[in-house]
């Protein structure tokens, strides 16, 4: 017998074993080791812009149109180096989340084997990702310190879909921008690698995050719909303006607060988390986890228009 993110206990279903147990089967099948399967010491190449420059978020911009082209890939490195810096705090938050099931389950359950090796996973991508930043030669920007705090509580406090749309809008997002990157030369060969290792696993934990999800919506009473509709909202909003730290503006000379209310501002940008948001935005709709209250904070976040 296993539990939920509510504490409450869930007898695990023939269906929910065997889904488990195909996920443990493609773990031990396609599985990476960063430390051995990426040339660390290979150098980076001169001008090679470290994400899409097209998803900068000053792309489109007057400023960026009066930016040198140094000036517009030093922008991609930090801006790259943000976003695995949250992905490290995204994943940090997902591993204590694993872990919460894992203690309470039967740890013999294909489930709770596979939250094992899904907090696996994300140990290595952490250290992946750390690793990447590290030879980028640039801060590990992370999130503000608030949002820094309200991280620490999140696993403790949030319960049912709440905890899996939180995983989903930090899993999905970044993983639709990466695998973008896969396929266009321009990028840094070492980024490209990254994110191909990254994607490749990372379809697992969607995968099996969706599960839950689908699962927890399915038993959340009427009247507790709304509360958690709200939260789920105010995550996104949370989700989508911590991708870029404001600080990385700074490396091109750039007041951090000035320059970061002209890239919300910027229709590209919002553009940009708009497409980047579709699958995870479309997946809570079909859970009904999109709407009122919290339609406000979705349109600010611009991950659903």
């Amino acid at each position: 017998m296993t539990t939920n993110t509510s504490g409450d206990e869930v007898t695990p279903t023939p269906d929910l074993e065997r889904k488990a147990e195909r996920l443990l089967r493609s773990t031990a099948a396609r599985s990476y080791d960063p430390d051995l399967d990426i040339d660390w010491e290979a150098p980076l190449v001169e001008g090679a812009p470290f994400i899409k420059p097209e998803r900068s978020s000053l792309y489109g911009t007057e400023l960026w149109e009066r930016m040198t082209e140094q000036e517009r890939v030093t922008l991609t490195r930090h801006e790259g180096a943000s976003v695995m810096s949250v992905g490290i705090w995204f994943e940090e938050i997902l591993i204590r989340m694993l872990a919460k099931i894992a203690y309470e389950g039967d740890p013999t359950s294909q489930r709770v084997k596979y939250a094992f090796a899904e907090i696996a996973e994300e140990c290595r991508h952490s250290v992946m990702f750390a690793r990447t930043i590290e030879r980028m030669g640039v801060p590990a920007y992370g999130v503000s310190r608030h949002v820094h705090r309200l991280g620490r509580i999140l696993p403790f406090l949030a319960r049912g879909e709440v905890i899996w749309a939180a995983t989903l809008l930090g899993e999905e997002i970044p993983d639709r921008l990466q695998r973008e990157m896969v396929e266009d030369d321009r990028i840094q060969p070492l980024m490209r690698m990254v994110n191909r290792i990254h994607i490749m696993e990372e379809a697992r934990h969607i995968g099996f995050a969706r599960e839950e999800l689908a699962r927890e919506a399915a038993r959340t009473p009427r009247w507790l719909r709304p509360i958690r509709k709200a939260i789920i909202a105010h995550i996104a909003f949370i989700v989508s303006r911590s991708l870029i730290n404001p600080e990385v503006y700074r490396s091109i000379g750039l007041d951090p607060k000035q320059t970061r209310k002209i890239a919300l501002a910027n229709p590209h940008h919002q553009r940009t988390l708009h497409w980047a948001a579709e699958k995870v935005v479309a997946a809570l709709d079909d859970a009904d986890l999109i709407g009122r209250p919290g339609r406000s904070w979705w349109k600010a976040s611009f991950l659903v228009r």
